[in-house]
């Protein structure tokens, strides 16, 4: 037998982080992801999972203020179909050093994939707004917003009276749990300060404003339902993945088109942007 007098030796950070963060939350028992729950987060820095059905689907931090950003997720789940906030579980970890310099979620995500997977993490679920030149784009099958599209049954709130429309758009964007884009340029601006909408004052459904935002717009106008998210522009555009589309015609009618809602195969390009960078809007929206 041959007497061996050297050996190799590699100490791995990463790996010691990653052993206590998964033996840090171990133990810990997955609540409701619900504003009752979450008002006993604190608003620390730290990492958290989220559960579907008993499934870990998506490993997160926050950089600033976990409480923050699970309430950010809460929101975004209150507006969507197929899925309810409260069939979504979370647990946490506060971690008070430098997370961009550790990249604890990242430990984590490689830790737990030694074992399953986690969907959410590559399906497009922490991504920000894609921007103008992706509308067009064929959403894939597996895509967070092909699994579960917004809700457009969900209700906000406008005050009683006559509204510019640029008001309305506003207050829109704001209690929305899913993003409202629009044309924001000089011309348009103009014409949401020039046409208004009466309201009723009470919580009406994107479903049933939409056709009144459109009719009190100018011919030429659509205001199209993406899986993920709402977009207004003066356009006559079909969007293959659309839920349907709002149109005001020559003739004065306005018309819904229901969308050809066509998903593509194969992977999702998640296309992430800064995970702590989502969306940042306060939880106001009214839901049914």
């Amino acid at each position: 037998m041959t007497k061996q007098w050297t050996a190799e030796f590699r100490l791995s950070i990463t790996r010691a982080l990653a052993d206590q963060l998964e033996t840090t939350l171990r133990p810990l028992e997955p609540a409701p992801l619900t504003l009752a729950y979450l008002s006993g987060v604190a608003g620390r820095p730290g990492v958290y999972t989220l559960y579907l059905n008993g499934q870990r689907v998506y490993v997160g931090k926050a950089a600033t203020s976990l409480q923050e950003r699970l309430t950010q997720h809460h929101r975004k789940l209150c507006g969507r179909t197929g899925i309810a906030s409260d069939t979504v579980r979370f647990i946490c970890a506060y971690v008070d050093e430098d997370l961009d310099a550790a990249a604890p979620e990242k430990l984590l995500i490689k830790r737990y994939r030694e074992h399953d997977s986690i969907p959410w993490n590559t399906n497009g679920f922490g991504n920000n707004d894609p921007g103008r030149n992706r509308d067009k784009s064929v959403v894939k099958a597996a895509h967070f917003d092909a699994l579960y599209p917004i809700n457009l049954d969900y209700r906000i709130l406008l005050g009683p009276g006559s509204q510019r429309i640029g008001a309305i758009l506003d207050e829109a964007t704001r209690q929305l749990p899913y993003r409202l884009r629009f044309d924001k340029s000089t011309g348009a601006q103009k014409i949401y300060q020039s046409t208004s909408l009466t309201s009723p004052g009470q919580p009406i459904s994107i479903r049933n404003l939409a056709p009144q935002l459109i009719a009190a717009l100018p011919e030429g106008w659509q205001l199209t339902a993406l899986p993920g998210y709402l977009i207004m522009y003066q356009e006559r555009q079909q969007y293959d993945s659309a839920l349907g589309w709002w149109r005001r015609e020559p003739d004065g009618q306005i018309t819904y088109t229901l969308g050809p809602r066509q998903f593509a195969g194969g992977k999702v390009d998640p296309d992430f942007a800064d995970e702590d960078a989502g969306e940042s809007d306060p939880l106001v929206g009214l839901h049914e």
